[in-house]
């Protein structure tokens, strides 16, 4: 009724924790500081990165593009019906076609490196795959992703 909901994780990449660098929890409800909630349009993809401290004082570095989607609304309406007691015709009494909703759906990178502009156009690349539909594994993107080579500033590639 009120359109606020729960995140949930549908894919996360590894599958597993590395001993080395466990998964955060509760980053569905970090994703979405203001709450999951559905909205009447679409709004514009966001892109941010915050800094997460573990309790070893480590940083973690959250890169997180939201973007939405089209859903149903959960509940159709009803057509009100006549108040002069006329039966109605079987037509009109069918529920009306429900409005269209946007939820949002967010894309997270963690690192222990501060790279912005990487995590931007990786997270972009990744988004652009998805909705463009094309027949590209997103295990096989993320692995490629994964194995590139970033030259440290000044340094021996």
């Amino acid at each position: 009724g009120s359109g606020d909901g729960q995140g949930q994780i549908l894919q996360r990449f590894p599958e597993k924790d590395w001993e080395d660098n466990p998964f955060p929890q509760g980053i569905e409800l970090f994703c979405q500081p203001s709450g999951w909630q559905l909205f009447p349009e679409r709004n514009p993809p966001t892109f941010f990165v915050a800094v997460l401290t573990d309790i070893n004082s480590e940083r973690h570095y959250c890169a997180c593009f939201t973007f939405w989607e089209a859903v149903e609304s959960p509940q159709p309406q009803s057509h009100p019906r006549n108040g002069e007691g006329e039966e109605e015709e079987e037509e009109s009494s069918s529920p009306v076609q429900p409005a269209q909703l946007f939820a949002p759906k967010s894309l997270v990178l963690v690192s222990r490196l501060d790279h912005a502009e990487v995590f931007r156009n990786s997270l972009g690349l990744i988004y652009t795959i998805y909705v463009d539909g094309l027949s590209v594994s997103l295990e096989n993107v993320i692995g490629n992703l994964l194995t590139c080579t970033i030259p440290i500033t000044g340094g021996a590639q």
